[in-house]
């Protein structure tokens, strides 16, 4: 595996120069957070964000991400548009050496959580999705401040969105990705880029959204809209773990071949369709990160991982979940794992 990490550019309080401090760090995680979603990505601002990381010592694993316009996803004008703009940012990655691209197929919301500084048994703060909690919020109604959307809408274009998706169920949704997929999956091919989706974070309905990409049998589903090796995973423990109903280690062994991307992390289940982020270390969760990396191992995984979500510890501020320490002690010990497990296969 590829040890990676994510940066959200020069105005990411973690800097490339302490990332690359972190113990076995080869890769960074990042994107051009600057250009409208649906907007190709100019081959010289690629470029540019290319040499920047490697004059640091460090090299760009995969992109994360070129966002997926709601046109697309909801299966209107100006999708075609935007689908060969999108063409074009995967033929411009692809001419930088970029050779993994991360996306989602989440409608209107991102990652969604009920807090964002909840306060742990230890002292440290951590993400937290409460189901009662985001049931009384109202997207449209009602104030919404929610991390993991795009804040770019006003409360009247939230408002058509929600309503246009009344007449967009799973099925459709299904539909709308596939003819996606078929539009860019032979451009990937060409380019020699991976394709990875995330999967839906929580993996259900919210604000009563369709949400697709779930669970094993979903991940089936889509793989088999266009069965190519360019069409693949960003598998994320975290998201897909939520569910008991998700065994990741035995997911990672059924798609081995097809994950692209890896975002490793602990959560705690606290109730149906509640959670905590916990840190990485398995004892604090409900995941066996032990076996979660030996899956890994087992199916010969070479591409970039990454320590995901992180907990606010010892006084650092900045972007809920993504701070330097937690993240910094989550890969840390992922690589421990890594090389405890290499060593007793040998």
């Amino acid at each position: 595996m590829k040890l990676s990490f994510r940066w959200y550019g020069d105005d990411d309080p973690v800097t490339l120069e302490k990332i690359r401090q972190i113990p076995g760090m080869v890769g960074i995680v990042t994107a051009i957070y600057d250009i409208p979603a649906g907007e190709a990505w100019p081959y010289e601002k690629i470029k540019e964000l290319k040499d920047k990381v490697e004059a640091a010592g460090l090299e760009i694993s995969a992109i994360e991400s070129v966002p997926v316009p709601e046109a697309i996803k909801m299966g209107v004008e100006p999708r075609d548009r935007y689908i060969e703009n999108y063409k074009e940012t995967l033929r411009n990655l692809s001419k930088a050496g970029i050779e993994v691209v991360t996306y989602n197929f989440m409608p209107v919301f991102d990652w969604t959580r009920s807090e964002l500084d909840y306060e742990l048994e230890d002292g440290s703060e951590a993400l937290i999705y409460k189901k009662e909690e985001v049931d009384k919020m109202d997207p449209v109604g009602g104030e919404l401040d929610l991390p993991g959307w795009d804040t770019s809408y006003d409360k009247d274009e939230l408002n058509d969105l929600m309503t246009a998706y009344q007449e967009i169920d799973e099925d459709k949704l299904w539909d709308n990705l596939e003819y996606f997929l078929k539009e860019i999956i032979p451009v990937a091919e060409e380019e020699n880029i991976k394709m990875a989706i995330h999967p839906d974070d929580p993996p259900w309905s919210i604000f009563g959204l369709p949400r697709v990409i779930v669970g094993k049998e979903n991940l089936h589903k889509f793989l088999n809209l266009v069965d190519s090796p360019a069409n693949g995973l960003a598998l994320c423990s975290g998201s897909l773990g939520v569910n008991p109903e998700n065994d990741v280690p035995a997911i990672i062994r059924e798609f081995g071949d097809r994950i692209h991307f890896a975002h490793v992390r602990n959560i705690k289940i606290t109730g149906e369709d509640s959670f905590e982020e916990a840190a990485h270390l398995s004892e604090k969760g409900s995941l066996d990160m032990y076996e979660i990396m030996k899956a890994y191992h087992d199916v010969g995984f070479e591409g970039p991982l990454r320590p995901d979500h992180g907990r606010m510890i010892w006084g650092e501020t900045g972007k809920p979940g993504y701070g330097l320490y937690d993240r910094a002690l989550g890969a840390t010990y992922l690589n421990g794992l890594w090389e405890a497990i290499n060593k007793c296969s040998k």
